[in-house]
Order: structure tokens, then sequence, then C-alpha cells
């Protein structure tokens, strides 16, 4: 018998961010501590911690589902922190406008982007 299983954190669908801080998000009556990628395929744990350490495999899973996003807002942390132009070049090569912004901006519009039914993606950056 083996022990017990950590398996990446995923929400299979797409849910508005019901509160955000200390560390996590709360979303669809459920709570995650630390980063995530909200995704046409479901909201996903995010390893990111640091804007400032972003590189362009951290964006892979939105990469793999270009088809299906137009917009990606990119939460920051606490404070705006610019893309770097690499991150930029790899998402726009894929058809996707990037937005980053403080974290708390990016949930809100986040939230009315989803409502409209838009094809928006997000990547949230957890703060404290």
């Amino acid at each position: 018998m083996s022990g017990i299983e950590i398996h990446d954190a995923h929400f299979p669908g797409r849910a508005p961010i019901e509160a955000y801080g200390n560390g996590g998000f709360r979303f669809a009556d459920m709570s995650h501590r630390g980063s995530i990628l909200c995704l046409p395929s479901g909201i996903h744990g995010w390893k990111p911690v640091d804007p400032a350490r972003l590189v362009p495999d951290d964006f892979e899973a939105v990469v793999a589902e270009a088809g299906e996003i137009e917009i990606l807002l990119v939460g920051t942390g606490v404070d705006l922190k610019p893309l770097p132009a690499e991150i930029r070049a790899v998402l726009r090569a894929n058809g996707i406008s990037a937005d980053p912004m403080g974290t708390g901006a990016a949930v809100r519009t986040y939230n009315v982007l989803l409502a409209e039914d838009r094809a928006v993606a997000a990547a949230f950056i957890a703060v404290g």
C-alpha cells in the first residue's frame, strides 16, 4: 500500500474568483493556496510566486490552449509588474494578447470578462 498521492490542483471548469488574499484564492466553494491559472480547461495550480522571475515555460499550459484564448490577464502580485519581452513574444506568436496588472485588478477584470463569456484566461500570482 502506498502513501497519500498528491496531484496537481485542478478544478474542471470555468468559475469566477470569489476571493483572493492570504496566499490563495477562493472559487466554486473551494479554496486553493498558491498561484493559479484560469484556463478554458479549468482552474489549475500554478508554481510561480515571484512576478520578477516569470519565464516562458511558466506559460506552457496557456499556449497549449491558445486556440480558445484571446486575452490573458496576468495578476502580478500586489503591484503591476511588466511581463518580460520573451513572454510577450511567445504569447503574441500564439495569438494571445497579455495584459499584466496587480492581482486584485486582474481578478476583478477576469470576473467581468468571464461573465461576458469572453475568451479570457488568467494567470494569478497569489498575494498575502
